[in-house]
């Protein structure tokens, strides 16, 4: 799918206020509203508008400690990597998995409550996968930006 500028402007509102009205989308890119909820659907059905959320406050949530962990795992077979995808992508507090180069093998966003609840999580679920070889964490002090909308024009 071609991706011109009125899916940009609609890309861009989108990500910006993903409950806005149809008519006040279509109102801000200077269309109808028809022909926008159409670009719109096109843009969901051709998987560019992958999903809607609600961003929420984690310190509302007690949840006070981010870390970076970089994991090395024993072997870098096939198996053993899928093993540890699976593994991974159903612990509820990895926030993000990244396959990565360099000196670990993969990069994951850790959410916690505190700093004795990361390293339950270290102790009890982390490292209790045969995979895992070796951890690096990096604590997250404070975050100074944080984006959930992807760059546009690039």
């Amino acid at each position: 799918m071609k991706i011109d500028e009125t899916d940009k402007k609609i890309l861009s509102i989108l990500q910006e206020d993903g409950r806005i009205s149809n008519a006040e989308l279509a109102r801000r890119i200077n269309r109808s509203a028809p022909p926008t909820l159409e670009r719109v659907k096109k843009l969901e059905r051709n998987g560019v508008i992958q999903n809607y959320v609600a961003l929420a406050d984690p310190s509302k949530l007690n949840l006070n400690c981010f870390t970076y962990v970089e994991v090395t795992l024993v072997r870098h077979g096939r198996e053993g990597v899928e093993r540890f995808i699976k593994a991974i992508t159903g612990l509820d507090e990895v926030m993000e998995c990244h396959h990565i180069t360099g000196g670990a093998d993969f990069l994951l966003r850790v959410a916690s409550r505190d700093i004795p609840g990361y390293e339950n999580f270290v102790l009890h679920k982390l490292t209790a996968l045969p995979e895992v070889q070796h951890l690096k964490t990096l604590v997250v002090l404070s975050t100074l930006k944080q984006e959930t909308r992807l760059p546009l024009n690039l």
